[in-house]
Parts: structure tokens; C-alpha cells; sequence
């Protein structure tokens, strides 16, 4: 074998002899492969338009060279869009005021809430009833909004009434509450109107209306649910145990 002084190119000697004493045009054809390989990983200055750092990285997006573009990007931030959309709900329903403290409801309490809607919104024991099938048909919002405005009858200091009003709009009027109520334009309207001295009655038109839908819709729904009817079987029987 001859020496590269001797007239063959030093790089020939790498080169892998089949049995014929020839050179696969494969072996050649890697040899270049693995220089373009050594040459591309050493450090160069960015060009142009090119960020800094060499080569782009393993998650650099398939369309272009800019770190901007890159997949991995994408794909965390839309991760962590996901992530944060169900906890932020999940923060609002922890906000949701718990159940009104009461006493069980004897089987005579509970039967008169068949009677009116109104005998069953007078108690504690039948809002909480109330609110808990609400709660199975995704209407539960209804009920706290009429709640809240009750809360805010009570109040008499301005400033109180000031604050509970723009929580009472932020969390049931507002069209970006995942909470909204629904409500016609014209109590709207009036609402947006009077926010800016918003008094203990500001909402009543609101709550009417939302009374008469919980009235009209759920509470039918509700005298007729398993909710309601195990509730009464359960405190018969307790009185014939009693």
C-alpha cells in the first residue's frame, strides 16, 4: 500500500476494498457523508437573520430556522392553555358560596315545597334541594345570582353596595362569566346604565326574571326528579322508624 507521498491520495487509504479489490461506491458516497457531518457540527458565526447558537435545536420547527417558530413552542404554549382554562374554572367553582346552613327538613316541610315554588325558596333546607338539581342540569348560576341579590338588599353602606354589585355584574351579567345568567337586552341595558351608582336594588328586574325562569322551567323538573322523590322517601321512612 502505498503512502500518500507516493501518488495515491491519503484519503484513498480509508476507503473500504471490497472482494474484488474495488471501492463500493457506497463506501464513497459515507466518507463525504461524514465529512458534511463533521464540518456542520462545528461552530459557526449566524448569518443573517439567523439566531445566535450554531445549528437550530432538536425542537426548532420543521418549516424554518426561527426559534419563534418552533414546534415545541406550539405545543407548550397550547399545553398550558389547556392547563390554566380547566384550573381557572375550577377557581370558580371553589368561589361558589356552600350550601346554606339547615336543619334536615321534616317529611311535612318537604311536602310543602310541592305546593308553591315559593314555600320551597322560603327555606334553607329547600334551596339547598333546590340547588343541588339545579347543580345536575348546569343551571345551579341561577339560583346563586337570586341568592346574591337577596344578599344585597340587606346591604346599606355605599361602599359595601358598591363592591358586592361589581361582583354580583362581574360573576352573573358580564357575557365573559362562565356563570352569565340570561337576561334580555332591555334589563341589560338598565343594568349597564346604573352601574355607575348601583344601589341594593339595582338587579331586580335581573332577579325577577330569573325567578320566573327557575319557576317555569326547573321547578316542574325538580317535584319530578329522583332528587326530590328519594329525598322523600328517605324522611318517610325516618318518621315511621321515629
Amino acid at each position: 500500500m502505498r503512502t500518500a507521498n507516493g501518488g495515491e491520495p491519503a484519503a484513498a487509504s480509508l476507503r473500504i476494498r471490497g472482494a474484488d479489490g474495488r471501492t463500493p461506491m457506497g463506501s464513497e458516497r459515507m466518507e463525504m457523508r461524514k465529512r458534511q457531518m463533521a464540518a456542520s457540527a462545528k461552530p459557526s458565526s449566524p448569518g443573517p437573520g439567523q439566531p445566535r447558537g450554531g445549528s437550530r435545536g432538536s425542537n426548532a420547527c420543521c418549516f424554518c430556522w426561527c426559534c419563534c417558530c418552533s414546534c415545541s413552542c406550539f405545543t407548550v404554549r397550547s399545553q398550558e392553555e389547556q392547563r390554566l382554562r380547566p384550573a381557572s374554572y375550577e377557581l370558580r367553582r371553589a368561589d361558589l358560596p356552600t350550601c346554606e346552613e339547615s336543619p334536615s327538613p321534616t317529611l311535612e316541610e318537604a311536602s310543602a315545597w310541592a305546593r308553591s315554588f315559593e314555600q320551597l325558596m322560603l327555606t334553607a333546607a329547600g334551596r339547598n334541594a333546590f340547588r343541588e338539581f339545579l347543580r345536575t342540569e348546569f343551571s345551579e348560576e341561577n339560583l346563586l345570582f337570586w341568592m346574591a341579590c337577596e344578599e344585597l338588599k340587606k346591604e346599606a353602606n355605599k361602599t359595601i353596595i358598591e363592591e358586592k354589585a361589581r361582583i354580583i355584574y362581574e360573576d352573573y351579567i358580564s357575557i365573559l362569566s362562565p356563570k352569565e345568567v340570561s337576561l334580555d337586552s332591555r334589563v341589560r341595558e338598565l343594568i349597564d346604565r346604573n352601574m355607575a351608582e348601583p344601589s341594593p336594588h339595582i338587579f331586580d328586574d335581573a332577579q325577577l326574571q330569573i325567578y320566573t325562569l327557575m319557576h317555569r322551567d326547573s321547578y316542574p323538573r325538580f317535584l319530578s326528579s329522583t332528587l326530590y322523590k328519594d329525598l322523600l322517601r328517605a324522611l318517610s321512612e325516618r318518621s315511621v322508624e321515629a
